[in-house]
């Protein structure tokens, strides 16, 4: 009895050919990775504008309240003193919200867990993601009147109100900024630092104990 065996030849790629996929791939990290780059430092000018945008806000909103941050108004005259207080973020920027225009600009790009706004109405701490600086006052500009909410003491990020004395070991964590973040000085000035850098702006607040309301 006769038989046909089929001959079942395999094919592998030749050394050069797996040089030439290598070179393709190569080629195109090169043309992705720095768009992928620009586009997160995009994200992270963004929020600066944002913050810049939220700086000015506080300093219109205290031309017109003897000169004084809605955290150093009482609710009763129109401000956020009692709540901010009480750790909650969202009435300060509601009374703001002639001077934001827009509460998109309370959510940094990077934020994934925050979404914006639709209406300050409506406001939650789900629609913002920066820290409010309650004890901020516009003439120590060194203080903190707002910054990315990315903070940690090694607790994890608060939830409402943090006091933060300058001996502890603030940091930033990666949740939104990869390790920095961005910190909104009282004179309505931003500054983009890093861990360390932040250690050594808290030392310059002029005060012992920073007490920040997070979102």
């Amino acid at each position: 009895m006769k038989t046909n065996q089929g001959v079942k030849q395999s094919q592998a790629f030749t050394l050069f050919e797996v040089l030439i996929v290598i070179a393709v791939l190569i080629f195109f990290a090169a043309l992705i990775l720095p768009a992928l780059h620009k586009a997160g430092s995009n994200k992270r000018i963004s929020c600066v504008n944002n913050l810049k945008q939220v700086g000015l806000a506080y300093r219109v909103w205290s031309g017109d309240n003897g000169d004084k941050y809605p955290m150093a108004v009482s609710t009763n005259q129109g401000g956020s003193m009692e709540r901010a207080l009480a750790g909650d973020v969202v009435l300060t920027f509601q009374v703001m919200s002639n001077e934001l225009s827009t509460p998109k600009i309370l959510v940094c790009p990077n934020d994934v867990q925050r979404k914006s706004g639709t209406n300050f109405t409506d406001l939650t701490k789900a629609n913002i993601s920066y820290f409010v600086g309650v004890d901020a006052v516009e003439t120590n500009a060194s203080m903190w009147l707002g910054g990315d909410r990315n903070m940690t003491t090694g607790e994890g990020t608060s939830s409402d109100l943090k006091n933060i004395t300058t001996n502890q070991a603030v940091r930033w964590t990666g949740e939104i900024h990869k390790n920095a973040g961005n910190i909104l000085m009282a004179d309505a000035s931003v500054q983009q630092l890093s861990s360390s850098g932040l250690r050594g702006a808290l030392t310059k607040t002029g005060i012992e104990t920073n007490r920040l309301a997070f979102p």
